[in-house]
């Protein structure tokens, strides 16, 4: 049995059991029956069927926010944006899959030669539970848009959420089986990535949970997109507007409670502003209402399990006993983490060496903009990062320069679907969104016409 658990209450919200090897050897057939379908539908009506699927989201973006809400405590605020992120997302990609999808003619010495995408058959999704509807859907999206079915293997704390999505797209009227979520224990994903009618495994999470699904992908031959882990960088130099920094610095830590890996986890600060920019963090922390998701006045909600809570407050002490400072917060209750911020953290601490999942904001001074870069590279992690100054020509030269899938200058990193997203290093590999992550999971084929 699966269970959903309130994080803000302690409170069991429903029970669902596991698939059956009975029940998942169903999905697979309707899976490979759906592909096998959708291979003699038009892309005009799946444009369509996927317009209905944003349509569905917006207006039901109540319903489903409140369920994520329930299921892993973020606020309704910020669960209703996920939501309309994910209809506008799905609009999005229905006005341009067209032009995505188009054959690329390439010259050569044949009389006519080109590159088609074409789709591949069921692709399975391993996804977490901190962004639960938004990380499925920038997957399904394209895939399904481009002809692949999609099989979707959710954290196990949101299987509501992985319901209610099977629902949409059936409700939109994409042919059964075209998207389905599987209730499955990670321990039992093995035979499901075996089987020859899944194309390709895409994951979002840890690392050590890429890894581990790399390894059977790779046994199997099955092509992989890994979103992994992050601690990104959050540069400030000191020609930087540090009032607009600032705020954005609190936002890309403090939203979703911490919990997400493109958060801003290490903030490097160049030696002459870290006072001034210290006490303005401070100032906005302290303005922060941590507390009941549900309500209007609250602007962070729990974090989504009591062990992930326990897990941030020790990699906290951690640092603390190593030299930090702690300016605010520390404190915790079940999942419900005050927003906290350490000050005089350096690179041999934990808050900086690991990667932290939480409410933690930690400061890091740098004496220049050379050993800024230094020290946002200084990770095994390379997702996201952002860079302020008003030096845009500097920042330009300075972001070929840092270690990671996404550079955001003088703004806060975050996936969008007309960008490529993805990343390096202990980060993972592959891209998803835009162009180059509408064709991760498609057959990249050569044509070649001799007259």
């Amino acid at each position: 049995m699966f269970t959903s658990i309130n994080p803000f209450t302690q409170e069991t919200i429903a029970a669902y059991a596991a698939h059956t090897e009975q029940e998942i050897e169903q999905k697979l057939q309707q899976g490979d029956k759906a592909f096998r379908q959708l291979l003699q539908v038009s892309l005009e009506q799946r444009r369509q069927w996927m317009m209905q699927v944003a349509k569905l989201l917006k207006d039901n973006v109540t319903e489903h926010a409140a369920l994520i809400t329930r299921e892993m405590g973020k606020t309704l605020k910020e669960a209703k944006a996920e939501v309309l992120k994910c209809a506008t997302s799905a609009e999005y990609y229905a006005e341009n899959i067209t032009a995505m999808l188009e054959p690329k003619p390439i010259i050569s010495d044949a009389y006519k030669s080109y590159v088609s995408y074409e789709p591949k058959g069921i692709i399975l999704a391993i996804m977490p539970w901190n962004f639960p509807y938004w990380q499925v859907f920038r997957f399904a999206i394209p895939n399904i848009l481009a002809g692949n079915t999609g099989l979707l293997k959710h954290a196990s704390n949101v299987s509501g959420c992985a319901l209610a999505i099977e629902k949409v797209f059936a409700d939109a009227g994409f042919p059964a089986g075209t998207f389905q979520s599987v209730l499955v224990s990670s321990k039992n994903i093995e035979p499901i990535i075996a089987d020859p009618r899944v194309q390709g495994v895409t994951l979002t999470g840890s690392t050590p949970a890429g890894k581990s699904v790399a390894a059977l992908a790779g046994k199997y031959i099955k092509k992989t997109v890994l979103e992994l882990g992050g601690s990104d960088p959050f540069i400030v130099l000191k020609d930087a507007d540090l009032e607009a920094a600032a705020k954005t610095a609190v936002q890309g830590r403090m939203q979703n409670a911490g919990q997400s890996c493109i958060a801003a986890k290490r903030w490097i600060v160049e030696k002459e502003v870290v006072p001034a920019f210290t006490a303005e963090v401070k100032r906005i922390l302290q303005t922060l209402q941590q507390g009941d998701p549900t309500l209007e006045t609250t602007n962070m909600g729990p974090m989504a399990r009591p062990d992930l809570a326990a897990a941030l407050a020790k990699q906290l002490q951690d640092t603390i006993r190593e030299g930090a400072i702690l300016e605010l917060g520390g404190t915790y209750e079940g999942c419900n983490f005050a927003p906290t911020l350490l000050t005089g953290v350096t690179n041999n601490m934990t808050a900086f060496k690991e990667e932290t999942f939480g409410p933690l904001a930690v400061i890091i001074e740098a004496a220049n903009e050379e050993e800024a870069i230094a020290l946002a590279n200084e990770t095994d992690f390379g997702l996201g990062s952002a860079l302020w100054t008003s030096d845009l020509d500097k920042a330009a030269r300075l972001a070929t320069r840092i270690e990671s899938g996404n550079v955001f200058i003088n703004a806060m990193v975050r996936s969008d679907a007309r960008l490529p997203f993805g990343g390096v290093k202990q980060s993972g590999y592959g891209r998803e969104l835009s162009l180059e992550g509408t064709h991760e999971f498609l057959n990249v084929k050569t044509v070649y016409i001799q007259q």
